[in-house]
C-alpha cells in the first residue's frame, strides 16, 4: 500500500515541478505514449495516474478490446485496450505496458491500456499540423506523433458501448 501512495506522491511532485517550469516559460505538459505501432501524445491534465497493469476481471459478452474491470484503491475502472480499439493488434501485457487512468474532470472511471509510456515531451518546438481533423506533431527526429483527445474518445459511441 505504501508503494502506491509513494507513486501517487511522486506523480504529484512531478506535476508540481512541471507547473513550476511552465510558469518559468518552459511548459512540459504532454506525455508520450505508444499505442500499437503509433506514437501518441496525451495532455497530462487529461490523465490522473499512470500505473502498471493491475489485476483485471474479465466481463463476459463484451467486445474484444474491452479488457474488463480493475480495482484501483477501492475504485472500479473499466479498462480498454486502446490499440485493439483502434483496430491494431492487442497490447502485449508485459513489463512495459501501462494503464492511464482518465482524469476525474471527465467523471468517467476508465483505464486506457497502452503499449508503453515514453515519458514527458516538450512539443513547443515541434511542427504542428492537422490531417483529417486530427492534430499531429513532428519531432526533431522526423517522427510523427498524434494528439490523443481524451474528451473526444470518451464521447465516441463505440467506446461507450462495450457489449456485443
Amino acid at each position: 500500500m505504501s508503494n502506491r501512495l509513494n507513486l501517487r506522491q511522486f506523480q504529484q511532485q512531478l506535476n508540481d515541478r512541471m507547473q513550476a517550469k511552465g510558469q518559468a516559460g518552459e511548459q512540459i505538459s504532454t506525455l508520450g505514449i505508444q499505442i500499437g505501432r503509433d506514437l501518441w501524445l496525451v495532455e497530462m491534465s487529461d490523465i490522473s495516474e499512470v500505473l502498471p497493469i493491475p489485476p483485471i476481471t474479465n466481463v463476459p459478452f463484451t467486445r474484444h478490446w474491452y479488457c474488463g474491470m480493475a480495482n484501483v484503491r477501492g475504485n472500479l475502472y473499466s479498462v480498454v485496450d486502446l490499440a485493439a480499439f483502434m483496430g491494431q493488434a492487442d497490447v502485449l501485457r508485459d513489463g512495459r505496458s501501462r494503464i492511464l487512468l482518465v482524469a476525474q474532470k471527465f467523471s468517467f472511471n476508465a483505464g486506457l491500456l497502452v503499449n508503453r509510456v515514453l515519458g514527458l515531451r516538450n512539443i513547443s518546438t515541434w511542427r504542428r499540423s492537422e490531417v483529417g481533423g486530427r492534430v499531429q506533431y513532428e519531432d526533431q527526429q522526423g517522427q510523427t506523433w498524434q494528439q490523443l483527445n481524451i474528451s473526444k474518445l470518451l464521447q465516441q459511441p463505440d467506446f461507450l458501448h462495450v457489449e456485443i
